[in-house]
């Protein structure tokens, strides 16, 4: 909702105003509908503010209580207004208009350092107590918005985006060399293992689910919330989880699509997103406002070459969505003329760092950008929902059933689901048995287990001793190992390394066209509930993902409620998409090569090999090829390095 800026001098130092004015004109690239900044003797603190809820639309921030003599700046939407009024016994008469800034200062008032675990909501926010001389801020439990800060022996200086830091004289841009070895060396979607490292040496962030303290000279960062799997709901029938799931899930919707302005949704044809659009035209209906979609279709030349049970075209689930749910304004954008190529140094400038989930860079931009033209300020998506709401992995729990020998519901389970699927007994119970024991499979491997391609160069990597630290956190470098669904459920809400990468991206894209990226299927009350329900809710009657599939009955049309056979599979295109560009992105990364800088950092000889595989012929096949992936990762590092030269 706002973009935040401050400095405070540790030492007895004024703050020159000229500093906070740099500050303030380092996020003049970003829309505002209001701009202003609060100043004492040795603390600055900015708002570059976005007014997205109807409290928020006039507010003071940074906003001073003349009475405590605490300040607040804040980029925050708090979801769960109505628990804070009760548990904070604020008047009925101030509750309408009161902004969520001040519900978080009353919070700090009664919780101290423990408020953040109150507060339920996307935020970022910092807090200058002058009575106590202290600093106090936090990044919610998801890391949905960044803070980024400085640091030394005499001053503390933090904003929501990178670059008003290097507007400070006394911030230098150098390159985190650790931070860079783990992006190069990690193979998933996960920036680096450090969470509260940046790619600058001198720049660092507050991780998920912290609060910083500045107190006596002293910057000290503490947990405030660790996601565990919580005690078991009981309940007493199917109906009583379901109507339980639609009130919780209700109730997160409700919150997020609290706006003055539009309310817009990511729209694919599955259960997530499906769900998400449903539960809010359902709600915006009552307030006679409709709900925008904004669906990614490919061009009209590209060829699907996926599997039969594979969709890269999903308007046709759409479609249907759209006409069950009714109260949508459907849009279906196929970004003619823009891929992950087109669009990957304007990539660079917004996220101020290097990425990877370029595949899906151009059309996430597309899709904020045709948003923001539509008057949208509120955003709606399902990308957490894999965890959450539609959790229920179907091979995983028969592997359970196998190993505790329920061998009578096993097989009455695996014919449901052969029947719904479609896929033969013979590789079901396969699957089921490679998944109930694993030490056999890697013992036994029936081929060379794969290992995603080493894009780091070795020296830099045992400089860095990456390796080791990636270990440290359990973090595979290879892709090779097995790991369950139940083991990766547990790593993702455990470990924070997981949440900053889409954090990072929602900030830095909402911020650049002024509209707020939001997730019910991450609330924190649904996550609570999706953890408390027993494990055969979620497999049922051979359906996997059951629960989220029962409670949606009459909110979706069966064809997606009940579907187990065809999924969609967005960015198919992507390669497809820069085809047109093949022989110039080749010549740039031959010259990628050749850099003595570059060289440094990434595995020359393997992009040289793979450049020679790869550059006499465009295949879109290539979309979900790892080695043509490690091409794409080396240019934005490449492109970024260059950057800062």
């Amino acid at each position: 909702m706002s973009a935040i800026t401050g400095i405070f001098h540790l030492n007895e130092e004024p703050v020159y105003p000229q500093h906070g004015q740099d500050m303030m004109k380092a996020l003049q690239k970003i829309p505002a509908d209001n701009i202003q900044i609060w100043h004492s003797e040795k603390v600055f603190l900015g708002c570059h503010a976005q007014w997205i809820t109807p409290e928020s639309v006039g507010e003071q921030l940074p906003f001073y209580d003349f009475e405590r003599r605490c300040t607040i700046t804040a980029d925050a939407i708090i979801d769960n207004r109505e628990d804070l009024f009760q548990m904070l016994q604020i008047n009925s008469l101030h509750q309408k208009g009161m902004t969520d800034s001040e519900l978080i200062l009353l919070s700090y008032y009664k919780w101290e350092e423990d408020a953040p675990k109150f507060l339920v909501g996307d935020f970022a926010f910092v807090i200058w107590d002058e009575k106590r001389q202290k600093m106090f801020g936090a990044r919610d439990f998801g890391g949905s918005r960044t803070l980024y800060y400085y640091s030394d022996q005499h001053r503390f200086a933090f904003s929501t985006t990178i670059e008003p830091l290097f507007s400070l004289p006394y911030v230098h841009k150098k390159l985190n060399d650790h931070w860079l070895a783990e992006h190069l060396a990690i193979p998933d979607m996960v920036d680096a293992a450090d969470t509260s490292s940046t790619v600058y040496r001198y720049i660092e962030q507050i991780p998920p689910s912290h609060t910083i303290s500045i107190v006596d000279k002293r910057v000290s960062l503490s947990r405030f919330s660790a996601i565990t799997m919580g005690k078991q709901l009981k309940l007493k029938s199917n109906e009583e989880y379901e109507d339980a799931f639609r009130d919780v899930f209700q109730t997160a919707v409700n919150a997020k699509i609290r706006t003055h302005k539009n309310v817009g949704a990511q729209l694919s044809g599955g259960l997530d997103s499906g769900s998400v659009v449903s539960f809010a035209a359902n709600a915006l209906r009552k307030e006679r406002k409709r709900i925008h979609t904004f669906s990614y279709i490919p061009p009209d030349d590209f060829v699907d070459f996926t599997p039969k049970h594979r969709m890269a075209d999903e308007r046709p689930f759409i479609q249907s969505i759209v006409q069950h749910v009714g109260n949508i304004n459907d849009d279906y954008l196929d970004f003619k003329g823009k891929s992950s190529l087109s669009e990957m140094d304007e990539m660079l400038e917004i996220m101020e760092m290097p990425y990877k989930f370029f595949e899906n860079s151009f059309w996430l931009k597309g899709t904020y950008e045709k948003a923001h033209k539509q008057g949208v300020s509120v955003l709606l998506n399902g990308a957490g929902g894999n965890f959450t709401i539609s959790w229920g992995p179907a091979m995983d729990h028969y592997a359970v059933l196998l190993k505790k020998i329920k061998w009578i519901h096993l097989y009455k389970e695996m014919n449901l689901y052969c029947k719904n699927t479609g896929i033969k007994k013979s590789k079901v119970f396969s699957a089921i048995r490679k998944t109930a024991f694993p030490n056999i499979v890697r013992k036994f491997p029936l081929e060379d287990p794969f290992r995603f391609p080493t894009l780091i160069n070795q020296d830099f990597a045992d400089r860095t001793k990456v390796f080791a630290k990636l270990n440290k956190h359990g973090i595979d470098h290879t892709c090779s190992s097995l790991t369950n669904a139940y083991e990766a459920r547990k790593d993702w809400f455990e470990k924070e390394h997981f949440w900053n990468a889409s954090g990072t991206a929602a900030t830095k894209l909402s911020l650049r066209y002024a509209l707020w990226n939001r997730d019910p299927t991450n609330d924190l009350r649904v996550i609570r509930y999706c953890l408390s329900v027993p494990e055969e809710q979620f497999v049922q009657h051979g359906y996997n993902r059951s629960l989220i599939r029962r409670s949606t009955k009459n909110y979706l049309p069966d064809n997606i409620r009940l579907n187990q056979r065809v999924r969609g599979i967005q960015a198919a295109d992507w390669v497809h998409r820069i085809t047109p560009s093949w022989s110039p992105l080749m010549d740039e990364l031959k010259q990628l090569t050749k850099d003595s800088v570059v060289a440094e950092f990434l595995n020359i000889g393997l992009l040289n090999t793979l450049i020679s595989k790869f550059k006499a012929e465009p295949r879109s096949e290539y979309a979900f090829n790892p080695e043509f992936r490690v091409l794409m990762r080396s240019l934005i590092v490449y492109r970024f390095i260059k950057n800062l030269t």
